[in-house]
Parts: structure tokens; C-alpha cells; sequence
């Protein structure tokens, strides 16, 4: 069978399908079960320096993909720091894998949080949220990061308001060590037309857009960023089979991660995607995930 291992800044993913930071891993135990389901690296729940004030209903199923109000997590770091950081960490020493630890959101907060996680993780994803052209923010939060962790730092970049080759460039700039393409995208909105009343609570009934509607353009961010700079890059974004995390490593992706579709069948997804990829390279001649890496690339676009 092809080799489905994948190499980042000196990290070892079995496999280059993990969890991104959502409900799917949003404490130890459900972080042990994602490493029981086959996740190539380990991931645990975006923390802030407080709670998150999820409001509900907080996820909705719609045509093409879900939506939801979804926010950090509901846990204080404190719970994190205390409990379900051991937990992570057991369950991918036992496993031989990476643990990537998220935090967010401003340069102050991951100030605050950064120098804790080196007793924890292996490296760390920054969220920093729904920015606009102004990078300032997401400089900020490497910079924090950079300065108390000892190692690698992603940044996880959404799709609204940003233009992705200059974004790229300016976390480059600022010493990231990889790119995480994309978050959900929004606002969104739904109704439940047998009341009338909006799918999700909080402000406004507003929410995210994730799963498969939104694949084509997070593989469009993914392409874009790796025609603009050489850092690593995990993509994120509507990935439920093999043939979707393939497409995202031909844009020039090294791994991927899967949020949505392990909310909707459970914490096994990883493996199965996995496993589906390895048949595709097997029955198309490849012997090694790396081989496929930026094959995109390769190509002129015909006009």
C-alpha cells in the first residue's frame, strides 16, 4: 500500500487526515476517540483565556453542508491546562503521533496562553478568526506565539474579506511555520420554515457555513497560497472521502483536516478518509502520498 506518512517541520503524521478544531474534539475524550478513529496527528479545541458563551441551538444540517454558531471552547483554559491537555497528550504518545494544541484569538490572549503549551504540544494552530485585509492581528498572534513556544506555530486563515496571497505572504513574513486553509464561512443564516424562527441562536439567528458547499473554495485558497509561498499547508473545508483530501493535496495541501463530516458520522471519518486515499494511490500508480503534492501546479490552466 502507498505510504500515507507525512513529514512537517520534523513532526511525523501516520497519516495526513486529523481533526480540526470543532465540536468533534471538544474535550480529551472525544481527542482519544478521533486517535482510536485513525487521525494521522492529534488536535484539540480552539481555547481562549476564558469560556466560550456558546449560544443554542448552536448547529444546524442544511442542503450542501451545515451551518452553525459554533465559537472556542466552552471549557476555561483552566480545565484544559488541568485535565484534558493529559488526557490529549496520552492518547498520541500511545499512539505515536503529533499533538497540535489551537488557541486563540488576539496577540494578547496567546500571549497569555502560549508559554503553558510547551508541556503539552507539539506544535500550535492560531485561530485568528474572521480578519479582514488588515493583517496586523494574525502578525500579532504569530509574533505571541513565536516568542514562548518551542514549536512549530500554524495559523489558520478564513476565507471572508481576505485576499489569500497576501495573507499567506504576511504570516510567512512574520515567521509562521505553515498555513491551516480554511475556516468556515460567513454569516449565514437559515429558518426552519415550519415556525418561521431561525436554525441557530445567538446574535441574530447568524451562523457558519461548513461542509461540502464550501470545498471549492477553500481548494481555491489552498492553490492560491501555494503558488504564493513555500510553508507548509493543511486544508480544511468540506472533506468527507479520499477523493476530496486528494483533491486538496494536489492544490499543493501536506495533510488535511475534517470537522464537519466527523460531526455527522463520527470520530472513525479520519481513518476512512485515510484508507480511502491509500486505495486511489494505490490504483493509480503512486506509491507515496508526497508524489501528488502540487501536482496542480504542474499544469497550465487553458483558456
Amino acid at each position: 500500500m502507498a505510504d500515507l506518512s507525512v513529514q512537517i517541520h520534523g513532526l511525523t503524521f501516520r497519516n495526513p487526515v486529523i481533526p480540526a478544531a470543532g465540536p468533534n474534539v471538544r474535550d480529551g475524550i472525544r481527542v482519544v476517540e478521533a486517535v482510536h478513529g485513525g487521525c494521522g496527528a492529534a488536535l484539540s479545541k480552539t481555547i481562549s483565556v476564558d469560556a466560550a458563551p456558546v449560544p443554542m441551538p448552536h448547529m444546524a444540517e442544511v442542503r450542501g453542508g451545515f451551518i452553525n454558531t459554533e465559537l472556542w471552547s466552552e471549557m476555561p483554559p483552566e480545565r484544559w491546562l488541568a485535565t484534558e491537555f493529559a488526557i490529549c497528550r496520552a492518547a498520541a504518545d500511545e499512539a505515536g503521533i503529533p499533538l497540535i494544541c489551537s488557541l486563540g484569538y488576539t496577540g494578547q490572549e496567546i500571549a497569555q496562553l502560549a508559554p503553558k503549551m510547551n508541556r503539552w504540544a507539539d506544535a500550535l494552530e492560531l485561530s485568528t478568526h474572521y480578519l479582514g485585509e488588515d493583517a496586523t492581528p494574525m502578525i500579532e498572534a504569530i509574533d505571541a506565539a513565536k516568542q514562548s513556544f518551542h514549536g512549530p506555530v500554524f495559523v489558520k486563515m478564513s476565507p471572508l474579506g481576505r485576499e489569500m496571497r497576501a495573507a499567506a505572504q504576511a504570516a510567512k513574513d512574520a515567521g509562521a511555520d505553515g498555513i491551516v486553509a480554511t475556516n468556515s464561512f460567513g454569516p449565514t443564516f437559515g429558518l426552519d420554515v415550519e415556525t418561521g424562527f431561525p436554525l441557530l441562536g445567538g446574535d441574530n439567528g447568524y451562523g457558519w457555513l461548513s461542509g461540502a458547499a464550501i470545498k471549492p473554495l477553500s481548494v481555491r485558497c489552498v492553490y492560491d497560497i501555494a503558488a504564493t509561498v513555500d510553508l507548509p499547508i493543511i486544508g480544511v473545508g468540506g472533506i468527507s472521502r479520499g477523493e476530496d483530501a486528494i483533491e486538496f493535496i494536489m492544490a499543493g495541501a501536506s495533510a488535511v483536516e475534517v470537522c464537519t463530516a466527523a460531526i455527522m458520522r463520527g470520530n472513525h471519518i479520519y481513518g476512512e478518509i485515510a484508507r480511502q486515499m491509500g486505495d486511489w494511490l494505490d490504483a493509480h500508480g503512486y506509491a507515496s502520498i508526497t508524489e501528488i503534492r502540487g501536482l496542480a501546479h504542474k499544469h497550465n490552466v487553458p483558456h
